[in-house]
């Protein structure tokens, strides 16, 4: 099954061409440029939106995804990735 991100930028890329055929015919100029911006969403890989790890404090259970965050904020403890 195709995915919706999938969908939405064959969607616009084809209404993007449409336009730019209207465009062709009626003023005769050419706005082909106007798909480029989609283009790069066609061929995106799935693991592109990986989700960072959780950190997790071993001592009180305090989670997070922030990687900003070294030590928990409630023990001082240092927190593991899961």
């Amino acid at each position: 099954m195709v995915s919706s991100r999938t969908a939405t930028a064959a969607a616009g890329v084809l209404a993007s061409l449409a336009v730019s055929v209207v465009a062709w015919v009626v003023f005769d100029v050419a706005l082909l440029f106007l798909a480029v911006p989609l283009v790069p969403l066609l061929f995106r890989r799935r693991g592109d939106d990986a989700e960072p790890p959780v950190y997790e404090c071993s001592t009180c259970g305090f989670r997070t995804r922030d990687p900003e965050f070294d030590y928990c904020p409630r023990d001082g403890t240092r927190l593991e990735a899961r």
